[in-house]
């Protein structure tokens, strides 16, 4: 427990009443919890030498995905729809070394997403072979093979977060028929096998007054684990009518508190952008996480399409230590989301700005090209 308080302390309430109901997962709560304190003294030294690193590090492992989600943001950016003539993406054995570089200079969990992870064949080697760090996966959970679960059962470094809407029709309304009931079923079935797991939602019109209801967090919760993501949805291209009222928002911004906070039970609880407000706005760029695309470019966040290095032809350091980061982080007003979801969106014009003096590319393009972003209009 008090490991964990140096990490968050609302983590212990939450983790160590799991890790007494699932007692083989204990030691690795302790390792993971010395980890962090020994990745964030090498993280305040790099700090001291000039380069920021985050904590996380977004892994977007696949262009593959087995549905069509309404909104996707992984296609409307370009994660899942890599042109003809971009870079292939990178194999298991690239990814090892980017968690290898990331690790050694202070990363402590990473997030693991897609297009749909678990189509990335033998992607949970990469869980066993560092059990020394935390890897948070978000899969729709209608991917996951025999030998996935049985090799989950091995990893008790590893979180697996499922995403739902909320009930059945709000779920299959987005995601497809029958996908609620596939998705309910994986995260009994990791449940069952002593898997950390969760859920992760997309906040949009259509289900944030469902999920503003109490009971509607605590009946799913109790079916998928002490873990919950809620991330409002990106109002963009297609889907710009998705921006939310103030006054919806601030009726489940004041669920999720009280959710969160309550004495007994109750749940680790991500609200974002909400959430970010405690750090003093946007954490990407290296505050708090960055992203690597499928292909092997090093992207602010997984909503932005700009990036001035590739994993392929660059470190992770040299990524990290970029110019095009360092503006962003000290650009204050690019931090600022003035109620949009994502400031890196909300501050396109002056990202494009910044992009043009810097040489950012757009993500998965065989060669460079300036990213021309249409302006973003506000509520």
């Amino acid at each position: 427990q008090r490991l964990l308080e140096g990490l968050d302390p609302n983590l212990p309430r939450v983790s160590v009443h799991w890790a007494i109901r699932h007692p083989r997962h204990l030691p690795s709560l302790i390792r993971l919890a010395r980890a962090h304190q020994q990745t964030r003294r090498t993280r305040e030294q790099a700090l001291e030498n000039g380069m920021q690193v985050p904590p996380f590090l977004i892994l977007s492992v696949t262009t593959r995905c087995n549905l069509r989600c309404a909104g996707c943001y992984a296609g409307a950016v370009g994660i899942t729809a890599c042109s003809p003539e971009a870079r292939p993406p990178l194999g298991l054995d690239d990814w090892r070394r980017v968690i290898e570089e990331a690790s050694a200079l202070g990363v402590v969990a990473f997030v693991i997403a897609g297009g749909e992870p678990f189509m990335l064949p033998g992607i949970t080697s990469l869980f066993r072979r560092f059990s020394d760090r935390l890897f948070l996966v978000f899969t729709n959970g209608t991917a996951i093979e025999d030998s996935d679960f049985q090799a989950l059962k091995r990893c008790r470094n590893t979180a697996v977060v499922v995403s739902v809407e909320g009930d059945r029709e709000l779920t299959d309304e987005r995601r497809g028929s029958g996908v609620y009931q596939r998705a309910l079923g994986t995260l009994d079935r990791l449940s069952g096998a002593g898997v950390l797991t969760g859920l992760s939602v997309t906040i949009g019109p259509a289900n944030i007054d469902y999920w503003s209801q109490e009971q509607n967090i605590d009946a799913l919760l109790a079916r998928s684990g002490p873990l919950a993501f809620f991330i409002e949805q990106i109002p963009t291209g297609e889907n710009k009518s998705a921006t939310i009222p103030a006054e919806q928002r601030a009726r489940l911004r004041a669920t999720v508190l009280r959710v969160r906070n309550r004495a007994t039970g109750g749940a680790y609880l991500i609200h974002s952008p909400d959430d970010e407000e405690f750090f003093g706005g946007c954490v990407s760029a290296g505050r708090g996480f960055a992203h690597v695309t499928p292909t092997g470019d090093v992207t602010a966040c997984p909503f932005s399409a700009l990036a001035t290095h590739n994993v392929s032809t660059a470190t992770v350091s040299q990524a990290f230590a970029s110019s095009f980061f360092t503006m962003i982080r000290d650009n204050g007003p690019m931090l600022e989301t003035h109620a949009h979801p994502c400031s890196l969106f909300a501050n396109a014009g002056k990202l494009e700005s910044m992009a043009k003096t810097l040489g950012a590319y757009r993500t998965g393009a065989a060669e460079p090209a300036i990213v021309r972003l249409a302006p973003q209009t506000l509520p």
